[in-house]
């Protein structure tokens, strides 16, 4: 147990630090002793006393939590660790124009969600009472400042005067060093502690496992000293530190980042020294509140008392293990904790989905489920109705909590219902494969039991349990091998070609910056003009090569056919960033004027931009190259980005300010937006969409760009911004309203007005036109529009025109068969089909696209009934003959009742040359008595009739049989 919290701490960072403490008052600290914890500290004090302490007396800047969903980082589901949102510090990789790269000092509560991926708490969530999915990181954190003596002081000081956590109850560890990476134990940090008073007994060395903090395979990294917190006291408890006790568990790490690993797995030394230390909040409110469990604190004691009145169970108690009898207290606690997971999660933005970080947060919502309704059976809803206790506890550091209960209780009622729904249906499927399965079977099919989960999301665990009742089992094995073959075809799927991109390492860029290369000046991509022939001009950029990146090193020349990053003193090619795709292009080398250096891509790297070349021919550093932009490809680009921005605005117009941007991206050839939304959109309101923009391109409004001060542009009312980090000064993109006009509260007209670095048309005309060709829920509350613009617009309403006389022609065909063939008729499904197929892929409107589905949907349900009833009347017909060919002779008449429509089918059949009885006039009378009619020929008859009294229809087809027969006439 204990090594595991180790190993998850390690991830928890922080930082801190500025005001130095002399090391004699440290050491009085030492010398005050708190016999007993003080339990007066409730959670918002605890988080409170953290920020305040680091920022009032070591000035420390205060920076917000990010939202649980990184930021720009695929690697990550979810942010899981203090330190993510500040990768871009430790990489060196922060834009220097944003405030982010002036930080030296900076504390915060990180909320952290560490489910799915390699960090991943889920299945133990319930067992024990510490594991969480979503906890909160206490940190504080030092970039190229303080470092290790002042974090020592520093967190003895809040720990034992702030906090008053007795000092004889804290045990200290360091790295002990490791001889086969070749470093060695970090006795400056032990001096450090004994300085301070630490007794040696309480100082104890532990090796690369449990001292040494990486952030991944490769990246910075480095030793790190961890403050252990004895429940027991009154004892020497050393031996007990990361020993998987209970009694003795690590409450704060600090992590000295100095080295950065390799990607050969080598260790060099970090060009600047950081300090990054973590300390989990619910940890600590449990030792603070004299507590031993986490979910005894104030964090959860609200929950679980909710909970209760919620269920029909005895109150909580605590019980783990075989003393947790039918699993109820594990209940709670998995109820208490997933709720508090989906509340932040789903404040953040991340739904319950189908892949990545949403698959995760569906499976956590299903888990909650289970135990709230099946163990705790409390009904459906009560899971959502805890939400606003979430947002009691919790609102004070997070008010988003507040201000979207509503939406999370929504989220959460719909996405337990339709799982609900799912679980009867997965029975029903569990039960008609278990009737197929021969009475010696005792192993359920692998491929019924991966379809129910990944298709309907049922646990796997709960599959178990179901067959378990059954007598079955499923083989294990079997299915870990379908769960890796699809991990492995998801990772497939994810990979991209930004990763074979060239990226500069934090070690060369700190060598540009330290030979003080200056910042590649990419202004010159926003110099272009509009000529009076209404044709964009752009201007020529000559640059000089500052700086060549191969093989993960700079060098001053790469030959011809080499792979490299070339960095220029200037850029007009604009990096991806802001959603935009890069630029593409080609540069020439001056003396070399028809050898082309094609760029293939363009990235962002701590203030350089780094263009990705394959030399056509040898490159130095120092040569002077012209610029060439691939200019069709950019002003497709500015055509979408500025539509991007107008759509964003109807949206807003049309649905209100609640509409908030989920995502987007700009690509020549289309873009797409996604959004928060109740549901799909309506045909009037995707419609709509459509006029409004429509109406915006024609009046050919004029696009303000301006660069204001940070601080300034987020006085601009009505003003949209994402989660991002923003430069300062940053670039204003208003529509139709100057930026200096933005400002004037008397200005009445709402316009479309964003932070964007992105490039942007001079005025709404040259966008041509704009036609939304798709529009889905990707998640529960979260849409996605693809629009193109321009002749693929144009290209799009045609092609939805086409497809509009292609179904009015098949509808009409349909009208005017009235009594079709088997054959016809299945000719007529299959040309629904085809037509459903181009319908369903055609680039055309969305709003065309759903009327025409509807069309074809109900021009489908007609051609089925039709077949269904001609094959109904075939196979009656083939019976009859079959019976007739196996009695010759005989008279024969079969009727079918159909279910649900009640209609009776009749088929007859009349030797060949008896005179006494016609086919068609048997055929008639008996349907005729059934209230319907028939026809056919003197041997062979069909007909119709309704099933009121069907016993006398066959009483009456024999009575007209035998006179006839009987009579002969």
């Amino acid at each position: 147990m204990a090594a595991h919290m180790r190993r998850l701490t390690h991830w928890y960072r922080a930082v801190i630090n500025n005001n130095l403490t002399s090391l004699s008052s440290v050491r009085g600290y030492l010398s005050r002793s708190y016999s007993q914890v003080q339990t007066d500290f409730s959670s918002n004090r605890v988080r409170r006393t953290f920020t305040d302490f680091f920022h009032e007396l070591y000035q420390h800047i205060i920076v917000p939590s990010s939202p649980v969903r990184p930021r720009g980082d695929p690697s990550l589901l979810f942010v899981n660790a203090g330190m993510n949102q500040f990768k871009p510090i430790f990489l060196g990789a922060a834009d220097p124009r944003s405030e982010m790269a002036t930080y030296r000092r900076v504390v915060n509560s990180q909320k952290c969600v560490r489910a799915g991926g390699k960090h991943n708490d889920l299945e133990d969530v319930g067992r024990d009472v510490y594991h969480h999915t979503f906890f909160e990181m206490l940190g504080n954190w030092s970039f190229g400042d303080y470092f290790k003596e002042e974090a020592c002081i520093m967190a003895w000081r809040l720990l034992t005067e702030e906090y008053r956590i007795p000092p004889e109850r804290l045990y200290v560890s360091y790295f002990a060093g490791d001889a086969t990476s070749g470093l060695p134990a970090d006795e400056e940090t032990r001096h450090i502690w004994l300085s301070m008073g630490v007794p040696s007994d309480h100082l104890l060395p532990f090796g690369m496992k449990d001292n040494f903090w990486e952030m991944g395979e490769i990246g910075p990294c480095g030793p790190c000293t961890e403050i252990h917190y004895d429940h027991i006291g009154g004892r020497n408890a050393a031996s007990l530190v990361n020993a998987d006790s209970p009694d003795v568990v690590e409450i704060w790490n600090l992590v000295f980042m100095q080295y950065n690993r390799e990607a050969d797995h080598s260790l060099r030394s970090l060009p600047q020294f950081s300090v990054d230390t973590g300390m989990g909040l619910e940890r600590l409110v449990t030792v603070l509140q004299g507590q031993r469990s986490n979910y005894d604190t104030d964090l959860f004691t609200p929950l679980l008392s909710a909970i209760q009145q919620r269920s029909n169970c005895p109150e909580y108690r605590g019980r783990t293990g075989e003393a947790d009898v039918g699993k109820v207290d594990m209940a709670y606690r998995v109820v208490a904790d997933h709720v508090r997971t989906l509340s932040v999660c789903i404040a953040d933005g991340v739904y319950p989905g189908m892949s990545g970080a949403e698959l995760v947060l569906r499976r956590i919502l299903r888990r909650a489920v289970r135990f709230s309704t099946e163990v705790l059976q409390a009904p459906e809803g009560a899971l959502a109705s805890l939400v606003p206790t979430v947002a009691h506890i919790l609102g004070d550091a997070y008010p988003e909590l507040h201000k979207e209960s509503d939406r999370i209780m929504d989220i959460i009622n719909e996405n337990e219902a339709q799982f609900l729904s799912s679980l009867k249906q997965g029975r029903r499927v569990i039960d008609r494969t278990l009737q197929r399965l021969e009475n010696n079977d005792t192993l359920f099919p692998v491929s019924v039991a991966w379809s129910l989960h990944r298709n309907l999301g049922f646990p796997l665990d709960l599959i178990g349990l179901m067959l378990e009742e059954q007598g079955l089992s499923v083989d294990q094995r079997a299915l870990d091998v379908l769960a890796i073959e699809n991990e492995n075809l998801r990772c497939q799927v994810q990979t991209s070609v930004g990763d074979t991109l060239v990226h500069l390492d934090l070690h060369s860029l700190a060598q540009l910056q330290s030979g003080e290369v200056p910042h590649t000046d990419d202004s010159p991509k926003y110099h272009y003009s509009l000529a009076q022939d209404g044709k964009y001009v752009f201007q020529p950029c000559h640059a000089t090569v500052q700086a060549l990146y191969c093989g993960q090193t700079l060098v001053s020349e790469v030959s011809g056919g080499q792979r490299c990053g070339v960095v220029l003193d200037r850029t007009c090619f604009y990096a991806e960033q802001g959603g935009q795709s890069h630029d593409q292009g080609y540069f020439i080398r001056d003396g070399l004027p028809d050898v082309l250096y094609p760029v293939e891509a363009v990235q962002l790297a701590g203030g350089y931009v780094v263009h990705q070349v394959t030399a056509a021919e040898v490159l130095r550093k120092g040569d002077q190259v012209q610029l060439y932009l691939d200019e069709p490809q950019r002003l497709a680009c500015m055509v979408k980005h500025t539509a991007t921005h107008v759509l964003n605005f109807a949206l807003r117009q049309l649905l209100g300010s609640s509409v908030e941007q989920r995502g987007s991206h700009v690509a020549a050839d289309r873009l797409r937006f996604d959004f928060s939304v109740k549901g799909s959109l309506s045909i009037p309101q995707l419609q709509e969409i459509e006029r409004s923009i429509h109406n915006i391109i024609t009046e050919n409004k004029a696009v303000y760009i301006e660069e204001v001060p940070l601080a300034r542009a987020k006085d601009i009312p009505g003003l949209r911004t994402v989660d991002e980090v923003y430069p300062d000064p940053v670039r204003v993109v208003s529509v139709a309203v100057p930026v200096a006009d933005l400002y004037d509260s008397q200005t009445d007209r709402w316009t479309s007005v964003e932070l964007c670095c992105g490039t942007h048309l001079l005025t709404t005309g040259e966008i041509g036109d704009l036609v939304i060709i798709s529009e889905r829920q990707m998640v529960k509350g979260i849409s996605r529009i693809v629009a193109v613009t321009g002749d693929d617009a144009r290209e799009a309403r045609e092609a939805g025109q086409v497809l509009t006389q292609e179904v009015e022609s098949l509808s009409a065909r349909l009208a005017t068969v009235a009594s079709p063939s088997l054959a016809h008729a299945n000719r007529l499904a299959k040309e629904v089909g085809i037509l459903t197929d181009a319908v369903d892929c055609t680039p055309i409107p969305q709003w065309k696209r759903r009327e025409l589905q509807t069309r074809l949907k109900g021009l489908q349900r007609t051609t089925n009934t039709s077949i269904r009833k001609l094959e109904t009347k075939e196979v009656l017909m083939k019976t009859v003959n079959q019976y007739s060919d196996r009695a010759p002779g005989t008279l024969i008449m079969l009727l079918s009742h159909q279910q649900p429509s009640g209609k009776v089918l009749c088929a007859c059949q009349v030797p060949k040359g008896f005179s006494a009885l016609s086919a068609s006039d048997w055929a008639l009378t008996v349907c005729a008595r059934l209230g319907g009619n028939a026809g056919g020929s003197a041997t062979v008859a069909k007909g119709t009739g309704s099933g009121a009294n069907l016993t006398e229809a066959l009483r009456c087809a024999e009575e007209y049989a035998q006179d006839k027969t009987q009579n002969g006439c």
